[in-house]
């Protein structure tokens, strides 16, 4: 390991800072662009040691568990608490614009919607049993390193605040110290809190994590490995005036904030459109709201995210009819046949995008179709088969749903 000073040119798209030597690209995590900076380095990884020249973008990190001088190690939940506001979401913004450019492509981006301190209502724990208790916190950068947590500015404060009673649920379930996943879901009815990563639990274990876990409250759902420990209530979130009970585990947004304005994006696009398809559905947070407009019919490969829709669009008055069908839209895509009499189409897939239905959908006549990522490069991809294909963009809109990170939403609007 050798120490130096360099200057850092640039942000990557992970957040990092990059600085260049004759033997390429060095990546220093928590600096940024015009600052100069001592390093100790590893090839081309660089750890901060000292700021000789801080940017005026410089701002001090809102959490104690940010940065190298982070209460017990580094979180690395958030890669840019210390950018300021301004230049940070013009950074994010610019992610997309520079993923779309790669591709040929030039439309206007819109200005980045941003997100705020205490927002998310879904967050993933990392935690592990140790001999005094067990610890909760999130993985430094990098490594398996749990960094426990007293504070977390960009959750709930629900969520902050039932911190204690989160780490009971995991010191009742916690049987070895392997670590293991708590993902939080803040709903209408309480927490919905689900573990993976523990082997089942004998009977007797269940029967006293059960009892523990009936004292506490403000917790709606807990399950393991997606098996139902205990449901004093059915968690409930809401897409739009329908609600819905997802599954344990189920995918949700990460705020509700950032999940209504692509939903107002989505609707405003697809306007009067009366036979809609929406592909990657989950458990209905844009078909169920374009209920409201016309038929839907929703395509997902999960199972039971599709039941939690379909009971919500039975219950719920005022839909029009909803169809769905389990469908791994990665090896069996819709053909361009199946659009033959479809007006809009939106598809919000993983981050992998969704080149093989993309390829089939700009051979249909679908004259509206609305593209919903977390990632600027498949998303780029994504588009430039649809463009070639004759489609023009309208309207690109990036959204900050993951604070003082590098990932951003964007919704895309198309017209043929």
């Amino acid at each position: 390991m050798s120490a130096e000073t360099v200057t850092i040119n640039k942000l990557g798209g992970q957040g990092d800072g990059i600085a260049h030597d004759a033997s390429g690209p060095i990546f220093v995590p928590f600096t940024l662009p015009g600052e100069s900076v001592a390093i100790a380095r590893v090839k081309d990884q660089g750890t901060l040691m000292s700021i000789a020249k801080a940017s005026p973008d410089r701002q001090e990190p809102p959490c104690r568990h940010f940065g190298p001088d982070g209460v017990n190690g580094t979180c690395g939940g958030c890669t840019l608490q210390h950018y300021a506001d301004a230049p940070y979401r013009a950074f994010k913004r610019q992610l997309v614009v520079d993923a779309l450019k790669s591709k040929g492509l030039t439309p206007e981006v819109d200005d980045l919607v941003p997100a705020h301190p205490g927002q998310r209502r879904r967050v993933v724990f990392a935690a592990r049993r140790t001999e005094k208790d067990v610890l909760i916190g999130f993985n430094q950068a990098d490594s398996h390193h749990i960094v426990a947590i007293e504070e977390c500015p960009i959750s709930s404060p629900d969520i902050v605040g039932k911190l204690p009673a989160i780490r009971m649920v995991a010191k009742a379930l916690a049987i070895n110290a392997e670590a293991f996943r708590i993902s939080v879901l803040e709903t209408l009815a309480g927490l919905d809190i689900s573990v993976d990563g523990i082997k089942a639990l004998s009977d007797e274990q269940r029967r006293a994590a059960i009892e523990t876990i009936l004292s506490l409250r403000g917790i709606a759902r807990i399950s393991l490995n997606d098996e139902i420990i205990i449901e004093k209530t059915k968690p409930m979130i809401d897409f739009g005036g329908v609600q819905v009970s997802p599954p344990p585990g189920a995918f949700a947004q990460a705020t509700k904030e950032a999940e209504d304005t692509m939903a107002e994006l989505v609707v405003a696009h697809v306007g009067k459109s009366k036979r809609i398809v929406d592909l990657f559905a989950g458990s209905g947070t844009f078909a169920l709201r374009l209920a409201r407009l016309g038929r839907v019919h929703a395509a997902e490969s999960d199972g039971k995210a599709l039941a939690a829709l379909d009971l919500a669009a039975r219950t719920t008055q005022g839909l029009k009819p909803v169809s769905f069908e389990r469908r791994d839209l990665f090896r069996r895509p819709l053909m361009t046949a199946e659009f033959k009499y479809i007006d809009a189409v939106v598809f919000d897939p993983p981050r992998a995008g969704a080149e093989a239905q993309v390829k089939e959908l700009a051979r249909s006549a679908v004259k509206k179709i609305v593209a919903v990522s977390c990632n600027p490069l498949t998303l780029a991809r994504d588009l430039a088969i649809l463009v070639e294909a004759g489609y023009r963009i309208k309207r690109v809109t990036p959204i900050d749903q993951f604070l003082w990170t590098s990932h951003v939403e964007i919704v895309v609007a198309l017209e043929k």
